[in-house]
């Protein structure tokens, strides 16, 4: 029998809070997304002057990391780096931009937090502060 963990409402609220919070503290504005293990979008949150496009670009970063259980910018690199289309991967909302991280809990995918706005560098440093967070409360 199968037992798996899938970060919720509980998780994905902390995520926010958590980069919500720094990104007032460096008074800057991004999108931050949450999802499930299977990459389903459980919250998105745009924050006042934040890039439109920044809202699809984050839930896809979500859907990659928790899909591939991997941060979403290394599925990109993969794919330059192998030469193969990101596409094959079979849905288009796979993306290869940082931002997207995969939270772990009991040394499986749970989830991700995906950070969109920002320079790759920025989003994936906040989208890792809220997934250790997260990894650190679920114990």
């Amino acid at each position: 029998m199968q037992t798996t963990r899938d970060i919720g409402e509980d998780e994905a609220g902390l995520a926010l809070e958590v980069i919500i919070s720094e990104l007032k503290r460096r008074k800057k504005a991004a999108v931050i997304a949450v999802a499930d293990r299977h990459g389903e979008l459980l919250a998105l949150w745009r924050m006042d002057g934040a890039p439109l496009s920044s809202g699809t670009i984050a839930t896809n970063k979500a859907f990659t990391a928790a899909r591939e259980r991997k941060p979403s910018g290394e599925v990109g690199r993969s794919s330059r780096e192998g030469g193969w289309d990101i596409s094959y991967l079979g849905d288009s909302r796979y993306v290869g931009w940082d931002g997207g991280v995969p939270v772990t809990i009991g040394g499986a995918v749970a989830g991700a937090v995906a950070v969109s706005g920002l320079s790759g560098e920025e989003d994936v440093e906040l989208a890792a502060l809220a997934a250790k967070k997260i990894e650190e409360r679920a114990g």
